[in-house]
């Protein structure tokens, strides 16, 4: 069993023991280590750290010169000893192969997300949507976009 399968089954057991059918992931998380069902592994210290930077550098915004708020560090994924490791770059000094390479991948990350988002709809309107009405979703962001850009002018 991998450790993702291993939280999987503190959660089922949190379920089972508590009763709860809604909780949050610090409610889980707080259950598992009192009841010591999880233990922070020296290699998951580096790796919540690690994820704990990321989150922040995603989160760096700086100003550019049109006084538009963009994000200030982007990570590439960059072929190390036949790994993929991200790198991260700041937007002011990176060089334009890694601005593509980080857009490319956040992009891939959107289309991802909407391919999960549309089996995730079209299963509910299959199986569990017993209002009757299909849930309809459009994925052509132009519009969005552009509305964005009229409030921002």
């Amino acid at each position: 069993m991998n450790y993702t399968e291993q939280m999987q089954a503190i959660a089922d057991r949190y379920t089972k023991e508590t009763g709860a059918t809604r909780y949050t992931a610090r409610e889980l998380a707080a259950w598992a280590i009192q009841t010591r069902q999880w233990e922070p592994h020296p290699s998951l210290l580096i790796k919540q750290c690690a994820e704990d930077f990321a989150k922040a550098l995603r989160e760096h915004y700086v100003t550019d010169g049109r006084g538009r708020r963009v994000r200030a560090k982007h990570v590439a994924l960059i072929e190390r000893d036949d790994k993929q490791i991200p790198i991260w770059e700041d937007i002011r000094t990176a060089s334009p192969g890694h601005m593509q390479r980080a857009f490319q991948l956040r992009r891939q990350q959107i289309v991802g997300d909407c391919r999960q988002l549309k089996t995730d709809v079209d299963s509910y309107n299959q199986f569990y949507n017993k209002g009757g009405e299909q849930l309809v979703m459009i994925f052509d962001f132009r519009d969005d976009l552009a509305d964005d850009e009229a409030l921002a002018a």
